[in-house]
Parts: C-alpha cells; structure tokens; sequence
C-alpha cells in the first residue's frame, strides 16, 4: 500500500482528460487531498464560464466525497515552517499552495502525486510521483 496525497494539477490534468480517478490510483493504495487543494478547485469552478462551471462543480463534487480531505493542523504548520524556511534559505521559491501541499504530504507520511515536478522536486522529506 502506497500513502499518496494528490496535488491539484493532477487533479486537473484527470478531469480534463475526463480520467477516472480509479483509473490511474491502485487499490490498495491510500489517496487523499489537502484541504488547499479544495481551494484551488473551488477557483476553477468559479472561473469557468458558464459552459464549463457545472462539470466543474460536479469534478469538485466528487472529489471532496470520494477522497479523504488533510486538514491544516499543527503538525503540517510545522513542517510547512520548516518548508518556507528552507526555500527562503536557499532561494529556491515555490508556489504558496504547493508548499501546503508538500507540507501535509511530509506531515502525514504522504508521497505527493503531480503533474508538475518542479513544484516538489528537492523539497526535503517530500517524496514526488510524476502522472502524466
């Protein structure tokens, strides 16, 4: 069994491609989201014309209740400090969300699943599955 917390454009890429989720996670492994990614989501459904809003609504949908939500506790507070700082110190900066991200995914033992490497490449302790 793989502990594998999946990032937003992961998520994005699945949905445009109208692939399943089932399609591309193993059974046995255990999936969940940040609650950032929510956020992230949510923008993409708010933006979307009027054409796309409702798939995107109904993607959104099924992800909050298929997938286990990690919240932002303590404990990924701390690991996201530890993150920010080691950017800020080697002057490598990242996306806000994307840190959040990587921070739940360290804080509860995770290996994020992405389509953007970069986002996650290098950060310590942050294990990174490409999915393409």
């Amino acid at each position: 069994m793989t502990r594998l917390l999946l990032d937003t454009t992961f998520l994005i890429d699945a949905e445009r491609g109208g692939v399943g989720l089932d399609n591309v996670i193993a059974d046995d492994d255990d999936v969940a989201i940040a609650a950032i990614t929510i956020a992230e989501l949510r923008v993409g459904v708010l933006l979307a014309d009027d054409r796309r809003r409702q798939d995107r609504m109904a993607f959104l949908d099924a992800v909050r209740n298929g997938l286990p939500v990690v919240g932002y506790d303590s404990d990924v507070a701390d690991v996201h400090g530890d993150l920010l700082a080691f950017v800020r110190r080697f002057g490598t900066p990242r996306g806000a969300h994307d840190l959040v991200i990587a921070a739940t995914a360290r804080a509860t033992g995770r290996d994020v699943v992405t389509a953007d490497r970069a986002a996650f490449e290098g950060l310590p302790g942050v294990e990174v599955h490409l999915h393409r």
